[in-house]
């Protein structure tokens, strides 16, 4: 299993590709996806699909909370719990 350290730099790596702005502005695994406007509701819905498909995880519609998906290491934090089969 991958240690949540790996997994942001994964979903950093990701997003700098899917979303230019947030490579442009140079974003860290902390700064905020959902107020920089870097990520919309249809850009949740991009790294919904990625998190399935890259980690084998199925999300629910409870899932889907924007604390979640606020920065990158939100995004890896609540990535690794559903990897680890812990109940949030």
């Amino acid at each position: 299993m991958k240690n949540i350290d790996e997994i942001t730099t994964e979903v950093l790596n990701w997003v700098y590709e899917k979303f230019p702005l947030a490579k442009n502005n140079k974003i860290s695994d902390n700064d905020s996806l959902l107020e920089s406007g870097i990520v919309d509701s249809l850009g949740i819905l991009d790294i919904v699909a990625f998190l399935e498909e890259t980690f084998s995880i199925q999300l629910s519609d409870e899932d889907m909370v924007a604390d979640h998906f606020e920065t990158v290491r939100s995004i890896a934090s609540f990535t690794h719990i559903k990897i680890s089969g812990s109940n949030m």
